[in-house]
């Protein structure tokens, strides 16, 4: 089967792939993101393209409809809203899941037609400071490296990034030249100990939002050291005695640090002129973010560490096409080809060049304004496209409530169910991964093809297309004509051509004459641009700008600072990844990490559950106490919904506090309470058939033979059976239970004939068995004795919890190869091919290897 080159649909990296329609997938070699490398979930993308969950058919009112009628009821209901309400009363929210030609008719349907600005996107979660932050200093939204930068640094910064789990070809990239050229050094810089600490020469563990007095003290050390590029300020730079003024009066302990920690950091920072700092959410994902951005340009402006090789700062996005979207204007504040809004001069020429009715004239509503606009009823109809608000929004059940308010919802969406779409009064088929066409642009500004190598499923079609349908149903036919993403794409880069006399940095004039089906990976404005290095910015005066960032107040407080973040295999709400089996065989229900002397204050021990609270709601989460988690500050990842879990979202327990200028929500400092989850019972279920995650805890995920679910309950039931038959579709299957009276633990087989359709374990303490033995025994012959033991016999070695998941290696078969002179993570995949692969799991191999070698305190 011949292969299609395409793109990666998960994060900002923009890895190359080859595909093909029975799933095969591989690492594009010739690519220059990943050069052949794919992480984890890239990886398993060949287990997500089914159709199981797919919509399928355009919903009206929950019941299947054709697609005129779905039309005609949008074009109706938005126009009405227009003509009674005004252009604002409408709104879109988009998503760094679309595609730049998907972005582009949306943006120009929203902005030069309806004439409102209120489109704003997901991608607003994600790196909206680091925008703000570049506009600010830069004067326009450039990222100034590439990746070959992190190649030829001499020292890497990581900030708020774990880089391990997040984007992990790059992190591959940097411990390949690491270990190519042994003096590069890495700083980790972050509050929790993560994969991405292994790899650096010094973690230093600031407290969360500390990092502005870190960087403001990095700038003072530099003036008072004699450290700064004074030829390089006095040319190029504009207001460094205000930022130098105001970062001498704070104070670098407010970052949570040792003086001989800062010491060292500042020593070495101002000792490398090849410097690159890459930050990414946990810079960005605060009250203070785009301040945190600003402390770190400083200093890369202060020393004209910029637009050189190895050395910038370089923000790492965290969605596929955030990059895109802030090119074609896919944000509130932003008008197309990094114009603004404000500007009557940018707003002419884009109206202009669309030949539209009107054009919006002032800023829209950012996402936390955009449902709160929803909750005070000033929103009559709303459109959300390809993501998933209702849960991945802080305080999410407020926007669920918000949503649910508006009078007339749309979603498109490739799943019939998702948290947001059960919301909706019209649910329109998307094309997915694999069936779209068109391009995304990645961290380094490189655009590349996603290309499709699968037809469309039954009455799905592309975004683009949806949009264009409805742009023409509301009397603007001849402005959306467009047969296809080509014919997109060659508008957006005429507009790029229109527009360049306004002195922007985004120029896509490479492409004007480009072959669109073969279209190889280029960055803008060329291949291996830097810019900044010959001192030319885009402010009105060719300077840029430093500027006095204040440390913020952080104040004592008497409850627990949740960081919500990402796990390793998992991508945002699991809508694609949590399709595929092996990636949920790592951590498959949502946790929470505490440290060992926190845990022990509120009682809680290994395999207990967490109950959370805030202002908001309330999350229950399984405990995972590590030091990894700094005292008083908890970890929780942000992907179970509601179709996975009855009380493990967390997105609900943050507020809606955003950054003053970027409006970016705080996701990384999140007041909470905490407290033991008073479990009665505990339960463990596996099943060949869907299991539905009801009951005051559960968590469910696929398997490679079907489904597991987690459970736990504040009252034990009286009928163990009915209970487990509610849970998994038994149907007519008979059932085999053994019940122990005084340990009260019950275990129940479901067969139909032979074949073993489901496993139900109960105990009143956290349920102890081999979990991927029992996952094993679905779909085949094992009688119930042999089947509820939950152990492997001596004959049949149990792998233990999955710490590969491309390969499915377990953590004992880690254990026994270690025991048997496995003694570097390269022997431990020569032994067991764990790490073999994508290499995301190298980190957790070093980190059981120093776990084993490590002697007993009686040796």
């Amino acid at each position: 089967m011949s292969l299609t080159k395409t793109t990666c649909p998960y994060c900002g990296v923009g890895c190359g792939v080859l595909a093909g329609a029975d799933g095969t997938i591989q690492g594009d070699p010739d690519h220059p993101a990943n050069f052949g490398r794919l992480c984890s979930k890239g990886s398993a993308l060949g287990q997500t393209i089914d159709l199981e969950g797919r919509l399928l058919q355009p919903q009206i009112g929950g019941r299947n409809a054709g697609w005129d009628k779905a039309l005609d009821l949008m074009a109706e209901k938005f126009s009405t809203a227009i003509r009674d309400h005004g252009p604002d009363s409408v709104a879109f929210y988009v998503s760094g899941q679309l595609l730049t030609e998907d972005y582009y008719v949306a943006n120009k349907l929203m902005k030069g037609f309806i004439g409102s600005a209120n489109i704003d996107t997901n991608s607003r979660l994600c790196m909206a400071s680091s925008v703000a932050g570049h506009k600010r200093a830069f004067g326009t939204d450039t990222v100034p490296g590439t990746y070959a930068d992190l190649e030829e640094a001499d020292l890497i910064v990581l900030v708020g990034s774990n880089l391990a789990w997040c984007h992990p070809v790059l992190h591959q990239r940097i411990a390949a030249a690491k270990e190519a050229r042994p003096n590069m050094r890495v700083v980790n810089i972050d509050p929790r100990k993560t994969a991405t600490s292994a790899l650096a020469d010094l973690h230093l563990r600031i407290v969360p939002d500390g990092d502005i007095a870190l960087f403001n003290g990095l700038l003072a050390y530099l003036a008072n050291t004699g450290a700064l590029d004074l030829a390089y300020l006095s040319d190029h730079v504009a207001g460094q005695v205000p930022a130098i003024t105001q970062a001498r009066l704070d104070d670098p302990s407010e970052s949570g640090l040792s003086q001989d920690e800062l010491s060292r950091f500042y020593k070495m920072w101002a000792g490398t002129q090849k410097v690159v700092t890459v930050y990414s959410q946990g810079v960005s994902q605060s009250r203070c973010g785009t301040g945190k951005v600003n402390a770190i340009l400083n200093c890369h402006l202060a020393t004209g560490r910029i637009g050189k090789p190895g050395c910038g700062p370089f923000s790492v996005t965290g969605q596929p096409n955030a990059m895109g979207g802030r090119e074609v204007g896919g944000m509130a504040n932003m008008l197309a080809n990094h114009l603004d809004i404000e500007n009557p001069d940018h707003r002419a020429r884009v109206q202009d060049f669309w030949r539209s009715p009107t054009i919006c004239r002032r800023a829209g509503l950012k996402a936390v304004e955009l449902f709160e606009a929803c909750a005070a009823g000033k929103i009559k109809a709303l459109w959300v496209m390809s993501t998933n608000p209702a849960v991945s929004m802080p305080d999410a059940d407020g926007v669920a409530n918000a949503i649910s308010n508006v009078p007339f919802v749309v979603v498109s969406d490739i799943m019939a169910r998702t948290d947001t779409g059960d919301l909706a009064d019209v649910l329109l088929p998307a094309t997915g991964w694999g069936e779209k066409d068109g391009t995304v642009t990645n961290s380094e500004r490189r655009i590349s093809r996603q290309r499709a190598f699968l037809s469309a499923p039954e009455q799905a079609r592309p975004d683009w297309q949806i949009i264009c349908d409805v742009a023409d149903r509301m009397g603007w036919k001849n402005a959306f004509d467009f047969a296809s993403p080509a014919e997109i794409f060659a508008e957006y880069v005429a507009l790029s051509t229109a527009t360049m006399d306004f002195g922007r940095a985004l120029d896509l004039s490479i492409f004007a004459d480009a072959d669109y089906a073969n279209l190889i990976p280029t960055q803008w404005p060329c291949n291996d641009k830097r810019f900044f290095g010959s001192g030319r910015f885009y402010h009105p005066d060719g300077k840029a700008r430093m500027l006095p960032v204040s440390v913020p107040v952080l104040g004592e407080r008497d409850t627990f600072i949740l960081n919500t973040g990402r796990n390793r295999d998992q991508w945002h709400t699991m809508t694609r990844s949590g399709k595929a089996p092996r990636l949920g065989a790592h951590l498959a229900e949502p946790y929470g990490e505490i440290h060992p002397e926190d845990a022990a204050r509120i009682g809680i021990t290994a395999g207990d559950l967490i109950e959370l609270s805030s202002p908001n709601g309330t999350s229950t989460v399984r405990a995972l106490i590590t030091e990894r988690t700094a005292r008083r500050q908890l970890f929780a990842p942000m992907h179970w919904t509601r179709q996975q879990s009855s009380a493990g979202w967390v997105n609900n327990l943050a507020t809606s506090v955003v950054d003053p200028v970027s409006g970016q929500p705080a996701s990384k400092s999140n007041q909470v309470t905490a407290r033991k989850f008073d479990a009665k019972w505990f339960g463990y279920a596996v099943s060949l058939h869907p299991i539905r995650p009801d009951g005051d805890y559960s968590a469910v995920a696929r398997t490679l033979t079907g489904w597991q679910g987690e459970f736990a309950g504040l009252q034990a039931p009286s009928n163990w059976e009915e209970l487990a038959r509610g849970l998994m579709d038994t149907g007519s299957c008979s059932a085999s239970e053994v019940y122990d009276q005084r340990s009260q633990q019950a275990r129940i087989a479901f067969h139909l004939d032979e074949r073993l359709i489901g496993l139900f374990f109960a105990s009143p303490t956290p349920v102890s068995l081999s979990r991927n033995h029992v996952v094993s025994l679905i779909g085949t012959s094992t009688p119930p004795l042999l089947a509820l033991a939950g152990y492997s016999g001596t004959d049949q070695p149990d792998p233990g919890t999955t710490i590969c998941a491309c390969l499915n290696v377990g953590v004992n078969t880690l254990r026994d190869a270690i025991a048997a002179g496995a003694d570097s993570v390269e022997t431990l995949g020569a032994a067991t091919c764990a790490g073999t692969n994508c290499g995301s799991c190298k980190p957790e191999l070093a980190h059981l290897l120093a776990q084993m070698r490590t002697p007993m305190a009686a040796e």
